[in-house]
């Protein structure tokens, strides 16, 4: 049985104080100190609560040790993939080890991202990515590096390799932070986020470089979500545009739309 441990580690998960928890489900205090240090046990109504507020089964809260689960497989829990609930298993991050047990980098290239889009669950295909090792991340998080192309993220050049951390809780996604994001539709995308999930249950992304229009994305369009962490490049960035660049290329685009529509009318005259 694991009721105890459990309760405490999805308290901590969310940052919650005793008291607050304690509030948040309408009992006292001390009876969820109780709870949490193995005092007594909950009864079934309470266990019936506690199922509901932190959407995982009974049978999960009881029978699994969620402190032993990898942060993918939390993930699939803490949003609705429950064994127990679904009756189907938790997807594993697909990643792959070193001789020491040590999660690798793998390497997503341009070449093989449109592969990822459907393979980056299989871990067969994911064995097959090249890996590398940055000792001065955290062993404790999970990293992938993906190359990036285009110029709607300059000054970080096409061509540039992005590590990102795997994020598990979209909740936790912090606006304006950099996330390389796997879609449903339009495979891997490197933007900034604005995080409208709790408000409208979508992102919106957003190009470093102004020439390109911020646009919204649904949560359930996405597959997983990777933090920016650091880049390589071997070229130099170039210098994002300035505001009177801007305004030269708007005046240029206004004129190009003049022309467009005075040649329409005079077809339409004719």
């Amino acid at each position: 049985m694991y009721f105890n441990s459990n309760i405490k580690f999805l308290r901590n998960r969310k940052k919650l104080t005793q008291d607050q928890l304690a509030v948040a489900l309408d009992i006292k205090r001390s009876t969820l100190n109780n709870y949490e240090n193995g005092i007594s046990g909950p009864s079934i109504q309470s266990l019936i609560v506690l199922s509901d507020y932190f959407h995982v089964a009974i049978d999960t809260l009881l029978r699994v040790d969620l402190m032993k689960l990898r942060e993918s497989q939390l993930y699939e829990l803490e949003h609705g993939q429950d064994i127990f609930l679904k009756g189907s298993n938790l997807r594993v991050l697909a990643t792959t080890i070193d001789r020491e047990n040590r999660d690798n980098i793998e390497l997503v290239s341009e070449k093989a991202k449109a592969g990822y889009t459907n393979g980056f669950a299989d871990p067969e295909y994911i064995a097959e990515l090249p890996v590398f090792q940055l000792p001065f991340l955290s062993a404790e998080r999970k990293y992938r590096t993906f190359q990036i192309s285009g110029d709607s993220m300059l000054p970080i050049p096409d061509g540039a390799w992005i590590t990102g951390e795997f994020v598990q809780d979209w909740n936790d996604i912090k606006s304006n932070d950099l996330y390389v994001v796997l879609t449903l539709n339009q495979g891997l995308v490197f933007k900034q986020l604005v995080n409208e999930l709790a408000e409208h249950g979508c992102f919106k992304l957003i190009s470093l470089n102004p020439l390109y229009q911020p646009y919204e994305l649904a949560a359930s369009e996405i597959r997983e979500i990777w933090k920016f962490v650091h880049y390589i490049s071997r070229e130099v960035a170039e210098q994002p545009l300035t505001n009177d660049e801007i305004g030269l290329h708007l005046k240029t685009l206004t004129e190009e739309i003049r022309q467009l529509k005075e040649r329409v009318q005079n077809q339409d005259d004719k």
